[in-house]
């Protein structure tokens, strides 16, 4: 069975798990002292609290969310699929978001997706249930995890602040990518989320460190692959008729 963090008292013996795990993480706790415990709701409201913070500032988001909660009371997902796109869309919500909620509520109505149950799988079966949903990303799956379960493996890996935290805790040369942060909290299982909790705090504690000091705490560019020469090619004259697509960028997710 997943273990997790409910209470203050599942937050002290996690972190001491993990510093007898990886003594460098007492050492962080020493410089940034303990995280909060930062508990969200969970079930489908607290799913779609964080759907509707992704890419907003805590101001934004709390005025969008205290509207949307405001107008649907309660706010499950008979309501949301009820909703006309036109009045989620007064109260603040992006096109991309209110797809997202409605796909992720059709989900729920219909048991497709059962939050309930995801109590009892390990984090990554509960990551794979909530990513087959469209609309909720790694990024969702794994605050949901976190923060709205308490599920003590759950490991943003795909976090950028958690990525530069990483950085500069372990004095790494470049930011990590989600690949190389999933290699480098392997040695953390089956409390990755307690070393997120505390790389987060050391990066806030780093950063007001740098400010008082009247220094900008500037963010690393993750390492680049080193680029391969290709022989040139001569383009065929049907390339050149109708031009190429295989520059575009890749589309964006919601």
């Amino acid at each position: 069975m997943p273990s997790f963090i409910h209470t203050e008292s599942d937050l002290d013996a996690a972190l001491e798990a993990l510093g007898k795990a990886d003594a460098r993480f007492t050492a962080l706790l020493a410089k940034a002292s303990r995280p909060p415990l930062r508990r969200r709701t969970d079930g489908f409201a607290g799913l779609a609290a964080i759907v509707v913070a992704q890419q907003l500032s805590t101001a934004s988001a709390n005025a969008i969310w205290a509207r949307l909660t405001a107008a649907f009371d309660p706010l499950d997902p008979g309501a949301i699929l009820k909703a006309r796109p036109a009045k989620l869309a007064r109260l603040g919500l992006s096109a991309a978001k209110i797809r997202a909620l409605k796909a992720i509520a059709k989900a729920v109505a219909r048991e497709e997706l059962a939050l309930h149950g995801l109590a009892a799988l390990a984090a990554e079966d509960a990551h794979a249930a909530l990513t087959a949903v469209h609309g909720i990303g790694p990024w969702t799956a794994d605050i949901y995890l976190l923060s709205s379960l308490g599920h003590a493996d759950a490991w943003p890996a795909g976090d950028l602040a958690l990525q530069e935290a990483a950085r500069i805790a372990f004095a790494l040369p470049a930011r990590p990518n989600a690949k190389e942060m999933q290699a480098l909290a392997e040695p953390w299982r089956p409390w990755r989320a307690v070393a997120a909790r505390i790389l987060w705090a050391y990066y806030r504690a780093a950063a007001e460190a740098a400010k008082a000091a009247g220094v900008k705490l500037r963010p690393a560019r993750a390492a680049k692959p080193p680029v391969t020469a290709r022989p040139k090619r001569r383009a065929s004259a049907g390339a050149n008729r109708r031009g190429t697509r295989s520059g575009r960028a890749p589309a964006r997710g919601p």
